[in-house]
């Protein structure tokens, strides 16, 4: 997958994360959760153009970091989404299932360049995109 591949990726999970709010109940609750994942689900994209414009490795690992703290984060407030009921599984389950997917990708990207960074053999095919 190109860097241009997954920023798209990650624009389209973002918009499906503001869509999925707009349609949750308004209760305290609901727009409690509303909040954390509207900023834990849309930053994942902004953290990720700012990685691809990183000036070193380390660079680029940290701000993956933030990528997987917010992907992961996201995760879970969307299993909190369908674990209480707030909104039906076939609203929340295409968004968690692409959420774990991202998380994957952007984990195994870390792994790949902590091991270019050390000089070890790559065992993943995943790369810098």
């Amino acid at each position: 997958m190109t860097e241009l591949e997954l920023k798209a990726r990650f624009r389209t999970f973002s918009i499906s994360i503001v869509n999925l709010v707009r349609i949750m109940p308004n209760d305290l609750a609901s727009v409690t959760i509303a909040r954390q994942i509207i900023r834990s689900g849309t930053s994942p994209a902004a953290n990720y153009r700012a990685a691809c414009l990183g000036k070193s490795d380390k660079d680029f690992i940290n701000k993956l970091k933030m990528v997987e703290e917010e992907l992961d984060e996201t995760c879970h407030w969307l299993d909190m989404i369908m674990a209480c009921e707030i909104l039906p599984p076939e609203n929340v389950s295409d968004i968690y299932g692409e959420c774990q997917q991202l998380l994957r990708i952007i984990t195994s990207s870390i792994i790949t360049m902590k091991q270019k960074m050390d000089g070890l053999p790559l065992t993943s095919r995943s790369n810098k995109s």
